[in-house]
């Protein structure tokens, strides 16, 4: 059994080595991967230590024969093949990294490809590994595919990830100043107005500050939502029905006593002409009900039938104020 509670870097990068053989081989029980899902969120230096082993493991094994090669013609006695296995699982990190060095101008990076969607526009994208993502209206998002993992950034907007399992390349999204872990799961990720938001569908994520962000990281698990405002160190985790989340897929905004400045911000990634809230106060009122996306002046009227708002038109837009004659 893996130690995961010594203490150390160089226990740390023992371990991490241990579990990257164990994932490889495939041989991995439901005790021992929850062992390890446990290790993993034990600390930051963790999930970076194992990320490291990876990435040598990867690049090692992309490359073993010209390694062999390179350093058999720097020699002059013979380089036997070296056994891939038994160096990690021997915790010498060290040599492998030394080894990829060798051929290392000769592996390319990945590619990084950037998708974005109009205001209203809904896009669905396959990546090369076999994930899905639904794009919302108003959103960007960059993706890069490695041997060593799979990284993509959410600039902005609301998405839906259907994410390939692939325990060797970990799959993380990074929206403002959180990062979000997966191995193969279905969840939904919004930011919007300096706000993050990731509901599970599917699965679990783990979703942890970014490099140099206060706060802590959180498991969330299929039916749990978590919100955070960027910048803060406070988090909220709470219950979710993800169908009402993903619902937007279909067309439809769902929301449970959420405040009306985050609806406000779901209709301006549809609609060209922008809505703004006339006082804080409506901003921070709680919505409940659901609003079908078609004609903006419709969604209007509807929303109208969930808060006592009037709207005002302008050369800068919709401006929604609270309509104090409906006001009980």
């Amino acid at each position: 059994m893996i130690n995961a509670r010594r203490h150390g870097d160089d226990a740390r990068r023992e371990d991490a080595a241990a579990w990257v053989v164990r994932l490889e081989a495939g041989d991995l029980g439901e005790a021992e991967a929850t062992t390890f899902d446990a290790w993993l969120s034990a600390a930051p230096a963790n999930a970076a230590a194992f990320d490291a082993a990876l990435a040598v493991s990867h690049a090692y094994a992309a490359a073993a024969d010209e390694v062999a090669l390179a350093l058999s013609q720097r020699r002059t006695a013979p380089v036997r093949p070296t056994n891939r296995r038994a160096l990690v699982g021997f915790g010498v990190m060290a040599a492998a990294a030394a080894l990829a060095v060798v051929i290392a101008p000769e592996i390319s990076g990945p590619q990084t490809e950037t998708y974005a969607t109009a205001k209203g526009e809904r896009r669905t994208v396959e990546l090369a590994d076999g994930s899905v993502v639904d794009l919302n209206g108003g959103a960007r998002m960059s993706v890069s595919l490695g041997r060593d993992g799979r990284r993509v950034t959410l600039d902005e907007g609301q998405a839906v990830f259907d994410v390939a399992h692939d325990a060797r390349r970990p799959f993380t999204v990074a929206a403002g100043d959180r990062t979000i872990r997966v191995v193969g799961t279905q969840f939904d990720v919004r930011r919007l107005g300096g706000k993050v938001s990731v509901t599970v569908a599917r699965g679990a994520v783990e979703v942890r500050p970014a490099d140099g962000a206060a706060g802590k990281a959180y498991r969330l698990h299929p039916g749990q939502r978590l919100d955070h405002v960027e910048g803060a160190a406070t988090t909220r985790v709470a219950a979710a029905e993800p169908a009402e989340v993903l619902g937007w897929r279909s067309g439809r905004l769902v929301y449970r006593q959420q405040p009306l400045s985050d609806v406000i911000a779901d209709l301006n990634q549809q609609f060209v002409t922008p809505i703004r809230l006339d006082d804080a106060e409506l901003a921070a009122t709680p919505i409940s009900g659901v609003l079908v996306l078609d004609d903006q002046d419709a969604v209007i009227r509807r929303l109208a039938l969930l808060v006592p708002i009037s709207a005002v038109r302008s050369d800068a837009g919709v401006i929604l104020r609270r309509d104090v004659a409906s006001d009980r």
